[in-house]
């Protein structure tokens, strides 16, 4: 429950940019937090939190076991309290760092802000310790005798689903303190990503801006992107190598003392998710690829008119494609239709991201890349960033984000403790607000050419989210395996990357040399070890919620709210069990995977 609080936003998967006049974009009013780093309410806060802090373990360490339910209650608020707080510095500190990675002084008012927080909150480790020590009958009584208390339980539920791997109060206190550690080493990331330079056309880029181009209509630009890509990551590989060979070395260790089966463990648990079902997704998802990305790609090959694809082509527009830029009025116009003709009520909490300062959308030298949205703390509100530079595939991460945000408003009313929503679940609103805004341009395509297009792009980001994420996953796998047997050379890493690129992708495509080194740059590995898999089973679930709205609209609209607002109160079955789902069930993710057959079912028919 208690752990070193710290800022890790998860940047999602295809987050692309592109284009330029663009119209007034929104910048992040932080002040909802603080009003800025020297606010005399930052210096209260760290005061309140030191001293709330060494107050919370003088009263209650050692004495979780005699509390009756109102004292227990009572201790659950004051611990609520404390997280609220800390989260609120954190996500202040870490918000400001993400919107100028290279500037010393938001690296070091981060740092400062992690150090102290850390500091302060190292008495309260006992509090999962003793708690896991507790009878369950005991709880389970406690939990039974007050309403107010009970609704706790499924937060309990699962700090107790780590009971088996919990080590002495000394030990877990000693890695709590180590965490700052951990931290400097995704920030050594963070800060080589931010600062890598590129070179195309005698025109210098970020790595945003040099991804971009791989979406662009020429192809030698595509190539010549490709090529600058792997010249960089290759003079920088040692880098990216050490921290990843030290990152999952730190990981065995923390897995080894903690008896952990596997790497994949700690994700699964955190994910509240049984390792069979992850296993079941996996398995779906590699037997369907020759079905999706092997046949789609082969489809794309045929219409760019080559013989061999090349990597740089695995994101090209299609050549019927239009080369447009979506203003950022209309990028919003066609989020918020899609949102509001599902439901006014969804509009409705979509629109103040709009108005007051919550979405960070502009490309800036020194800004983190990709997008992410951030819920902060309950009594606040999201912030979401992007990196909006126009392509009609950053109107649909829009969509992606803002439902995030959506999401993380309904939750809030959770408190603290509930609010929060495991990986595999958080992808939902996400998914599925792309899935509105899709159909909703969909409907509105003029012609056949149009229509084929839309549908291509959604193939795209759909074997970006699901084939692309599981072969990701697999490699992350083969990495944590391989690092249990010692140093690993780039070039393992390498081979490791190349080992499930080929199996995913199929035989349509040649790898260039550099190619291997792109692993380099998936800012997953680094910030949240088996992350990955979430896209999938989001996706995968999204699809099959889909089917049942088009199959049953009546009433779906009450059912997402309430999933939507149970936030991490509930386990996934529970929560799809109103729309007749069962995540649990092999055959559940064949159908999520066959709307994308679907798809490319139709395009095959456009060519018949």
């Amino acid at each position: 429950m208690t752990h070193s609080p710290r800022f890790t936003p998860v940047f999602d998967a295809h987050a692309n940019a592109g284009g330029k006049s663009l119209g007034d974009l929104p910048e992040w009013d932080l002040t909802d937090l603080y009003a800025a780093p020297d606010a005399p309410e930052v210096k209260r806060d760290l005061d309140w939190l030191e001293s709330a802090c060494a107050s919370f373990a003088a009263d209650y360490e050692d004495k979780l076991g005699t509390l009756d339910a109102a004292g227990f209650l009572t201790c659950i608020q004051r611990h609520e309290k404390i997280e609220a707080i800390a989260g609120r510095m954190m996500s202040f500190a870490g918000l400001r760092y993400y919107q100028l990675t290279v500037d010393p002084e938001r690296t070091k008012f981060l740092s400062d802000c992690q150090e102290k927080i850390t500091n302060y909150t190292t008495p309260l480790v006992f509090f999962t310790l003793e708690l896991n020590r507790l009878d369950d009958a005991h709880l389970d009584a406690l939990f039974a005798s007050d309403a107010e208390l009970g609704r706790y339980k499924p937060a309990f539920d699962r700090i107790r689903a780590m009971k088996p791997y919990q080590l002495s109060d000394e030990m877990e206190k000693f890695l709590h303190d180590l965490g700052v550690v951990g931290d400097a080493w995704e920030r050594l990331f963070d800060e080589t990503i931010a600062g890598l330079s590129f070179e195309v056309d005698g025109e210098e880029l970020t790595i945003e801006g040099t991804l971009n181009l791989l979406t662009e209509q020429d192809r030698s630009k595509r190539e010549a992107a490709a090529h600058e890509l792997a010249r960089v990551f290759g003079e920088n590989i040692k880098i990216f190598a050490r921290v990843h060979n030290t990152q999952a070395k730190e990981k065995e260790i923390m897995d080894r003392w903690r008896k952990m089966p596997t790497a994949q463990t700690a994700r699964h648990l955190s994910n509240d998710v049984e390792p069979e079902v992850v296993e079941a997704l996996r398995d779906a998802v590699v037997a369907a690829y020759p079905r999706l990305s092997h046949r789609y790609y082969e489809l794309k090959r045929k219409w760019l008119g080559l013989d061999r694809m090349q990597v740089w082509d695995r994101n090209a527009p299609l050549p019927m494609e239009s080369t447009r830029t979506v203003g950022w009025d209309e990028a919003r116009q066609v989020v918020m239709d899609a949102y509001n003709a599902f439901d006014p009520r969804m509009g409705e909490i979509a629109q103040p991201f709009f108005d007051k300062g919550w979405i960070d959308a502009a490309v800036k030298p020194g800004k983190a890349p990709g997008a992410f949205a951030h819920p902060t703390v309950t009594d606040v509100h999201p912030y979401v960033m992007l990196n909006y530079l126009g392509k009609p595939r950053d109107v649909m991460t829009l969509a992606h984000e803002l439902g995030h945000g959506v999401h993380q408003v309904l939750a809030a009313g959770q408190g603290e403790m509930l609010a929060s929503t495991p990986l595999t679940l958080a992808e939902t609103a996400s998914v599925f607000g792309e899935m509105l805004t899709f159909r909703k341009m969909l409907e509105g395509a003029k012609d056949q050419a149009e229509r084929k297009v839309m549908l291509a792009g959604k193939v795209e980001d759909m074997i970006n989210t699901v084939v692309r994420q599981i072969a990701f996953y697999d490699f992350e796998c083969k990495l944590h395996a391989a690092r249990r047997g010692g140093e690993l050379t780039p070039e393992d890493i390498n081979a490791l990357w190349m080992s499930v690129q080929a199996e995913s992708l199929g035989g349509a495509f040649d790898f260039m040399d550099g190619y291997e080194t792109f692993w380099a740059y998936i800012p997953h590995f680094v910030h949240s070890p088996f992350y990955v898999y979430a896209y999938a089973f989001g996706d995968g679930l999204v699809n099959a919620l889909y089917a049942v709205y088009e199959e049953n609209p009546d009433g779906f609209q009450d059912k997402y709210f309430d999933m939507l607002k149970a936030g991490g109160s509930k386990h996934h079955k529970d929560l799809l069990a109103p729309f007749g789902l069962d995540a649990s069930d092999p055959s559940f993710w064949d159908k999520g995977l066959s709307m994308i057959e679907g798809f490319i079912d139709d395009l095959e028919a456009m060519e018949a």
